[in-house]
This record gives structure tokens, C-alpha cells and sequence, in this order.
């Protein structure tokens, strides 16, 4: 349906979308605050958090493709992270430029701390919303981002 009109259902998801952006900016400046003594930031934490949840040593493209982010921007925080030695580049068999990211020992224990720090903020965070409500935003949430992975129409 290509129509100049909003359906009840692209009006509500409109607002949604909206609130998501919101939600979003407040995420990374509470992220922000709740790791910046540990010498991290937001992004810093997510490029960690997705080179942990990798099952094996991957390329920044991959890291990029995982996280949804432009390859240009992990690349930059991945460089960073790397000058701070919390991440090693390791060659890659299967190409020679791109070579895999793996974690330090010192990037492993920058990302279990932003975790012990994480754990109560996220407890606190999620008092008084039931577990199935945040399962079911999760759904709709998860269900609109494959619709936008794997509709190159809606892209545009």
C-alpha cells in the first residue's frame, strides 16, 4: 500500500518511531554516564559487546553487519579501542586486508565491568514493567527490524 495517506497502523507506528529515537538518544547519554569512568563510552561498550557475542574473531565489516552500523564509524571506534589496546588485530586466513578483531584481557575486563555496572541500572530501569510487556515491545521491535534487513524497497 503506496499511498500519501497513513493507515491507523502507520499513524500509531509513526509515533512509535518517534518515541524510538527518543528512547534511543536517552540510552547512549545514560550509557554514556554509567561507563565514562571506566574510560568507555556508548559505542565504545556496544563495538566491545558485539566482538564478545561474535563466535569467532570477525572483520570490522562483520562487526558493522552485526550491529547494524556504518563500517566506516566501527572501524573508527574499532581503531580507537585499539590504540587504547582493549582490542589486537589478528590476521585473517581468508583475507589478507581485512584482518579480525579479538578482545584483550584488558578489553575483556573493561566490558565485564560495564556489565557489573550495567546490571543494576537495567533492574532499576525496568521496575514496574512486566516481563511480558517488554517481551511483546521486544516482538514488534525484532519484527520491524527484519522487515527493514530484508525489504530493500523499504530502504528507500
Amino acid at each position: 500500500m503506496h499511498g500519501t495517506k497513513r493507515t491507523d497502523a502507520g499513524i500509531a507506528l509513526s509515533d512509535l518511531i518517534l518515541d524510538l529515537f527518543r528512547l534511543n538518544n536517552r540510552i547512549i547519554v545514560a550509557g554514556d554516564r554509567l561507563v565514562a569512568n571506566l574510560g568507555l563510552t556508548s559505542a565504545r561498550w556496544q563495538v566491545l559487546g558485539t566482538i564478545k557475542a561474535a563466535e569467532r574473531p570477525q572483520p570490522v565489516a562483520w562487526l558493522a553487519r552485526d550491529m547494524g552500523a556504518n563500517r566506516q564509524n566501527v572501524q573508527r571506534i574499532v581503531n580507537d579501542l585499539a590504540q587504547e589496546q582493549l582490542v589486537a588485530f589478528r590476521p585473517n586466513p581468508h583475507h589478507r586486508r581485512a584482518q579480525l578483531v579479538v578482545l584483550t584481557d584488558a578489553g575483556q575486563e573493561a566490558f565485564n565491568a560495564a556489565m557489573h555496572l550495567q546490571a543494576p541500572w537495567v533492574n532499576q530501569l525496568s521496575q514496574d514493567i512486566g516481563v511480558d510487556e517488554i517481551e511483546t515491545t521486544h516482538a514488534v521491535v525484532r519484527a520491524l527490524r527484519r522487515k527493514l534487513e530484508g525489504d530493500d524497497s523499504l530502504q528507500d
